[in-house]
């Protein structure tokens, strides 16, 4: 009896060593999986990841060519470019819970901000992130404890050297940039002992949606579309009344009624 038992204990170590070992040497492709799954659930649009590379030795490591595609409804291939990403892991949390992540760095990411007829794609990932958050919230959703793992506790986000990039129907295919703010965000989840991914990513989504709405709306969409509305009308209706004089009309009630904001727009025309 003593000795099947010792068999018996012997073979479950060499089950448990077997299964570290493999998820070990399978870390970066089990990392890539969750992230493309996790956010791809909560954005609803395709998370796609290039590559991971996490040395639990070091505590180091990197996420390359993260993208986040759009929701239904919108054109442009990716509302989100994340360029690279960088993690700093406190090894001595691994396989505990919180798991404490001392840095993050998300460096040049690029926003694509599409304004369509219902708002932008933006607002509609926020709102989507948003939706998705609160089902693993304290309030109680079924996947409350859907085996989403350990909590987080992210020490240091920081986001830099991002730039976005406005498309609208008005701009005719054209492109507008600005830079996106930095961002720093300190300790994440730290207040409830560690938040869910999911409340990490709503984090993260929401503090680069407020950046991004700050950046465009120094752009000042709205005045720039009442003001190609307008001059498109004009020379309209210069065609119709075949006076060049109209023409002309249309070009400087584009800029007086824009003020810097028609400056900007006729530049991004090369007018």
């Amino acid at each position: 009896m003593k000795r099947g038992l010792l068999i018996g204990g012997a073979v479950a170590v060499a089950v448990i060593i077997g299964i570290s070992v493999f998820l070990l040497s399978n870390l970066d492709s089990l990392v890539k999986e969750a992230v493309e799954k996790v956010g791809t659930e909560a954005t609803q649009a395709k998370v796609t990841l290039s590559s991971v590379d996490i040395s639990l030795k070091s505590g180091s490591g990197a996420l390359n060519g993260m993208k986040v595609g759009n929701p239904k409804g919108f054109n442009t291939p990716a509302a989100f470019e994340l360029g690279g990403i960088s993690v700093k892991l406190d090894i001595a949390s691994v396989g505990k819970d919180p798991i404490v992540i001392k840095e993050i760095v998300i460096s040049k990411p690029q926003v694509t901000y599409e304004l369509g007829d219902g708002g932008s794609n933006i607002d509609a990932i926020q709102k989507n992130v948003d939706t998705y958050a609160k089902q693993f919230s304290s309030g109680g959703g079924v996947k409350k404890d859907d085996g989403q793992g350990p909590k987080l506790v992210i020490e240091n986000l920081y986001i830099r050297g991002g730039k976005i990039n406005v498309s609208a129907a008005f701009l005719k295919g054209k492109a507008l940039s600005t830079p996106l703010p930095d961002v720093h965000l300190k300790d994440i989840g730290k207040e409830k002992k560690g938040a869910s991914p999911a409340e990490v990513a709503k984090k993260i989504i929401s503090s680069m949606t407020k950046g991004a709405g700050s950046a465009v709306g120094a752009l000042n969409l709205d005045k720039m579309m009442q003001g190609a509305t307008k001059a498109a009308g004009d020379a309209a209706k210069a065609v119709t009344e075949g006076t060049t004089k109209a023409v002309g009309g249309a070009g400087e009630t584009l800029e007086k009624g824009m003020g810097d904001a028609g400056k900007s727009l006729k530049k991004l025309f090369g007018n």
